[in-house]
């Protein structure tokens, strides 16, 4: 799980339409890195269609060796950790997905999945084994 990078609120756009704020342009490629060195290959990014989010991905995404395929789902905008379970069910026969997200959601669904509370500030992500229901390893990149 990724939650996005930081965001801007100084302007007056809808929630979903929000950009990231300068140190959210600064922490995404960092989260990107992160990935790269802690989560091994990724398959499949799965990424909210929020603005935000699709910035944090495309800026993480340039950091990797390889681009995993990617699926903007609009579903995982706002979506409880229950609603994020069910999304990602549909794709178990991908070995690594990279989900993109928003608070509260995501660390309700590391919870859900793990048993564990792990805060996700943004840019923060959590690496779960899904069929071992446990957390490997959790993170915030700097930037």
């Amino acid at each position: 799980m990724l939650r996005h990078a930081k965001s801007d609120w100084s302007g007056d756009e809808p929630d979903h339409d929000r950009p990231l704020a300068p140190r959210g342009r600064r922490q995404a490629p960092e989260a990107g890195r992160w990935l790269a060195a802690e989560a091994g290959p990724i398959d499949l990014a799965v990424v909210s269609t929020a603005l935000r989010a699709q910035q944090t991905w495309a800026l993480a995404s340039a950091e990797l060796a390889v681009a995993p395929d990617r699926v903007d789902e609009e579903r995982a905008y706002a979506a409880s950790g229950r609603v994020l379970a069910t999304l990602l069910e549909e794709y178990a026969d991908r070995a690594t997905v990279v989900l993109v997200g928003h608070n509260p959601g995501v660390e309700d669904l590391v919870h859900q999945l793990t048993g564990e509370w792990v805060a996700l500030p943004t840019s923060a992500i959590a690496v779960v084994d899904v069929a071992a229901g446990r957390l490997v390893r959790s993170g915030r990149p700097p930037g």
